[in-house]
C-alpha cells in the first residue's frame, strides 16, 4: 500500500517507524490517515524485519484529535461507521503481536490521546500535554477514554472525559497514562534507544507476553493464572527460551530466532 498521510521506515535495528504526517493540521485524524495508519501497523506487524513499532507525529504535535472538517452531513449510522474507522488503529494495537511505543511531543488530544495511551508503551516530552478535549466543543471522547480508563481507573478517567482539561506529561506519568518522560530536545533519541532495547529482547518472549497480557486482562483472577501459565509453558518449549537460559549460564549474548 502507498502512504500519503503517514510515513513508514524501518532500519537495521529492527525498528519500524510510523510517522503521522499532517503537521500543518497538527496530525489530526482524517479517514485517509486512519486507514493508512491501520494498514501501516498491520504491515509492520507482519514484517519479519520489524520487532518493535515506534509511532510518532511530525511537526510540533503528536496528534490533536480528529479533523472536524469531516464532521458535517452524516446520518447516525454513517457517524458510527466513521468514528469506528477513526478508532480502528487504537483497537488494532491490542490485537497485534509486536509492541508499539508512542513517542509524544506537543499535544496529544482527544483521539490523539487515545492513540498515545492505546500504544503498549508511551514516552512523552516533558513539556507535552494530553487531554480528552472533545467535550469543550460539544462532543465527547467516549472511544479514546476506553484505553485511558484501563490505564488509570474510573474516577480519573471520568474527570478527564467530562472536563476536557489538558494535563502535563509529568502528571500523566504519575497517573499511569505514559511510562516515562524525556527532555523535548532528546525525546527522539531516548524513544529510539528505548525501542532498540526492547527489539534486542527475544521476539518470541515479547510477543507471547504481549498477547497473553491482553487476552487475560478481562478474565477472572484464577483464569488469568491458568491462561498465563499455559502461555509460559508454550514459551518454555521454544528455541529462544532454551537459547536464553544457555546464554545466561555460558555468560554470552543470546542469538534469538527471527519470527
Amino acid at each position: 500500500m502507498s502512504y500519503e498521510s503517514v510515513i513508514i521506515a524501518k532500519d537495521k535495528e529492527l525498528i519500524g517507524a510510523i510517522t503521522l504526517n499532517r503537521p500543518e493540521k497538527l496530525n489530526t485524524f482524517t479517514t485517509q490517515m486512519a486507514t493508512e495508519l491501520y494498514h501501516a501497523l498491520r504491515e509492520f506487524d507482519d514484517d519479519p524485519e520489524v520487532r518493535v513499532i515506534l509511532l510518532k507525529g511530525s511537526g510540533k504535535a503528536f496528534c490533536a484529535g480528529i479533523d472536524i472538517n469531516e464532521l458535517e452531513g452524516k446520518t447516525a449510522l454513517e457517524y458510527q461507521a466513521w468514528i469506528e474507522k477513526m478508532e480502528q488503529p487504537l483497537v488494532a494495537i491490542s490485537k497485534m503481536t509486536k509492541p508499539v511505543i508512542a513517542q509524544v511531543q506537543g499535544v496529544a488530544a482527544a483521539n490523539g490521546m487515545g492513540l498515545a495511551v492505546a500504544a503498549d508503551l508511551s514516552i512523552a516530552a516533558e513539556n507535552a500535554k494530553m487531554g480528552l478535549t472533545a467535550i469543550n466543543v460539544g462532543l465527547n471522547c467516549v472511544g479514546p477514554v476506553i484505553p485511558v480508563a484501563r490505564s488509570i481507573g474510573r474516577k480519573k478517567a471520568l474527570e478527564l472525559l467530562l472536563y476536557g482539561d489538558l494535563i502535563k506529561a509529568p502528571q500523566a506519568m504519575e497517573m499511569g497514562l505514559i511510562n516515562r518522560t524525556a527532555p523535548a530536545d532528546s525525546l527522539e533519541q531516548e524513544a529510539y534507544e528505548w525501542a532498540v532495547s526492547l527489539a534486542r529482547k527475544s521476539p518470541v518472549a515479547v510477543q507471547i507476553a504481549k498477547k497473553a497480557f491482553y487476552a487475560a486482562e478481562d478474565m477472572s483472577y484464577h483464569k488469568q493464572f491458568e491462561y498465563m501459565n499455559e502461555a509460559f509453558a508454550r514459551l518454555c518449549s521454544t528455541h529462544d527460551a532454551k537459547e536464553g537460559v544457555a546464554a545466561f549460564l555460558e555468560k554470552r549474548k543470546p542469538h534469538w530466532k527471527q519470527c
